[in-house]
């Protein structure tokens, strides 16, 4: 009972760990989504890329620890324990692999606008000395360029609110329909319909009685002010 025990303390904090990774890649996800990266890491994008190597690290020392847990057990390990260590494990190496893109993701798409960066300064370097035009209708196309880019930051903002929006729906709908399965389930049981009217008469009798009293007290308060 004790290894028992023992298995499912630790494989509950593997199954947290991999929540936690869940939500971290969401926002290391976004910097390998950006096409206009800073040269630099941000001191955000650092830190969350050095929780996810740490919680991938606590993640196969658990992995470890449940492996000797089934190797210990007197009986021959449950093939249900072995197929979820088996499982865990996989995941652990999904996350790493997924990481590992990402991060060739990130640095590549930094390179590029890195690039993109020195060459457009150079243009612009040259345009601004030997043609002052063709400088300001570029510094013009840049501006529409950010302008773009606030708008699509604008648009995903939106987008994830409908996506709010329509799953609250989906879950009040969900709510209303077991709602009225328990209505009707409690319809079917008899006797259960007159119990509900007689709770309800209750309240209300509860109700014109507590009502009353306060208004007398709120008389005799009137009277003697």
């Amino acid at each position: 009972m004790a290894a028992q025990g023992s298995w499912a303390q630790v494989r509950q904090q593997v199954r947290v760990q991999e929540t936690q990774t869940e939500t971290l890649f969401h926002s290391y996800a976004q910097y390998a989504s950006k096409t206009d990266l800073e040269p630099k890491p941000s001191e955000d994008e650092v830190r969350t890329e050095e929780q996810l190597n740490e919680v991938l690290e606590k993640r196969s020392a658990l992995l470890q620890q449940l492996s000797r847990l089934l190797d210990s057990e007197p009986t021959p390990p449950s093939a249900l324990k072995s197929t979820n260590l088996a499982r865990h494990r996989e995941i652990l190496q999904q996350h790493r692999t997924e990481l590992s893109r990402l991060k060739t993701t990130i640095s590549t798409t930094r390179d590029r606008a890195q690039l993109l960066s020195n060459i457009s300064s150079n243009a612009s370097a040259y345009r601004a000395r030997d043609n002052p035009e063709a400088a300001e209708s570029e510094y013009m196309l840049d501006e529409r360029r950010r302008l773009d880019n606030s708008h699509n930051v604008v648009d995903s903002v939106l987008s994830q609110a409908y996506a709010t929006q329509e799953s609250f729906g989906l879950q009040r709908e969900g709510l209303l329909s077991i709602q009225r399965r328990i209505t009707g389930a409690a319809a079917q049981v008899p006797g259960i319909n007159g119990l509900m009217q007689r709770i309800g008469s209750k309240k209300r009798r509860d109700g014109i009685i507590l009502g009353s009293f306060i208004a007398v007290c709120f008389l005799v308060l009137l009277w003697f002010w």
